[in-house]
């Protein structure tokens, strides 16, 4: 399995440029789940033209997620389904009318399976010869939720049915680890906007449905519906409708984690929650708060979830993170000298936290890692520390540390 997405490579620093130095000497460290291999062309997701011709193009691959769980036709690769297979779920052309005209015969009653457009894989462009207008090429992918639930409820069965019959499989568990990087980074954008349009089917401000829009991106509240009984299709004023506001769009939330550093450089601050499997540890993590800097967060949550106070932080890297919405923001930072002693008294979230020697760290990343409710790797003696994969985040963090405590030392230069 590969777990590290590709990125392009940097160019060569320009003679007397600074800033292209700067950017060539920069090294932007890829995490799993992102580096996604689609262009999102954005712009095009309110043009139905293009994107009726996309759904209906031979190439046009659907994922498929039943209960968010992506059907896959191997242990590391997402199945693409058809056209023809989502036929009965999407209809025979979803983008037939225009986002005005969907609004104006909005309908409550005539329900049609969630539809995402996730994006062209111009990867497959020279291969397969799909161009587009506007000079852009690749293969159209989108997401179809089959959850068989509702007046859909036979007809995603049926769909389910068919799909299985060909051997795919829906991955199992709450969270994935084991695709491709470029599989799961497709998977990560499917799942995340199939559970916001699944979280979001009533406006906020007066309760009534709301209307996907913009190929899944966006949600808004129509003013008819003409699913309402006789005397009600017309709803009532709503504040999403007054000025620029009549929208919603996605979510992302910002999350940080942190690789803590005693002051020493000796040692590392984990922390386990409760329920984690013995001996199995991670780096700190917690939301950022509104009016509220990533380093701030880092400096807050540490404290409030050890006691432990800190000074710089240096922002490593980040990853997309679809459980449901957040964007992991990893940092590594310095411990004050003498607050460095650990308590649980503020925040119950741990529990325990320990400072744990680079040696031992070094030791669990080689032999100890994996996924919770995964057995670790080989070599591992029972007892030892354990850590997450090297598809996580925190991994990449430790790993970091390590090696700039066995390298260069960059890291301890900038903190």
């Amino acid at each position: 399995m590969s777990a590290e997405p590709v990125l392009p490579e940097a160019p060569d620093a320009g003679q007397g440029n600074l800033l292209e130095a700067m950017v060539s000497r920069a090294r932007e460290e890829p995490n799993y789940f992102a580096g996604s291999p689609l262009n999102r062309v954005a712009f095009l997701r309110s043009d139905h033209g293009f994107l009726s011709r996309a759904v209906h193009h031979p190439s046009a691959g659907f994922v498929l997620l039943d209960g968010l769980a992506p059907f896959t036709a191997s242990p590391s690769t997402l199945a693409y389904a058809s056209h023809a297979d989502v036929r009965p779920l999407i209809g025979e052309d979803p983008f037939a009318r225009s986002e005005e005209e969907m609004v104006a015969g909005y309908n409550s009653e005539v329900v049609v399976a969630l539809l995402v457009f996730l994006g062209l894989d111009e990867r497959r462009q020279a291969a397969e010869g799909v161009e587009w207008e506007r000079g852009h090429g690749g293969v159209p992918l989108f997401a179809v939720d089959v959850t068989p639930r509702g007046l859909l409820k036979e007809s995603a069965e049926r769909v389910v049915r068919e799909v299985e019959g060909r051997g795919w499989k829906p991955l199992q568990g709450r969270i994935n680890l084991r695709l491709d990087a470029p599989q799961a980074a497709i998977y990560a954008q499917a799942r995340s906007m199939i559970d916001w349009n699944n979280r979001n089917p009533f406006c906020a401000s007066c309760g009534h449905k709301t209307l996907s829009v913009n190929a899944g991106h966006k949600r808004l509240c129509p003013p008819i519906d003409l699913g309402a009984p006789a005397g009600s299709q017309i709803r009532p004023p709503c504040a999403t409708r007054t000025g620029i506001h009549n929208l919603a769009f996605p979510r992302t939330d910002p999350t940080i984690i942190a690789a803590v550093v005693s002051s020493s450089g000796s040692s590392l601050l984990l922390g386990r929650k409760r329920g984690w499997p013995p001996h199995w540890y991670s780096t700190l993590a917690g939301f950022v708060e509104p009016a509220e800097s990533v380093e701030e967060a880092v400096r807050r949550e540490v404290w409030e979830e050890s006691g432990v106070t800190v000074a710089r932080v240096l922002i490593h890297s980040t990853q997309p993170w679809p459980y449901p919405a957040n964007l992991m923001i990893g940092a590594v930072a310095l411990a004050v000298p003498g607050a460095e002693e650990i308590h649980l008294k503020h925040d119950p979230e741990l529990e325990d936290a320990k400072w744990v020697s680079i040696e031992e760290v070094a030791e669990a990343l080689r032999v100890g890692t994996s996924a919770l409710g995964e057995e670790p790797g080989p070599g591992y003696k029972e007892g030892g520390l354990r850590l997450p994969p090297p598809t996580a985040i925190a991994n990449r963090l430790l790993t970091a540390v390590v090696e700039d405590s066995a390298g260069a030392g960059a890291l301890g230069e900038k903190l």
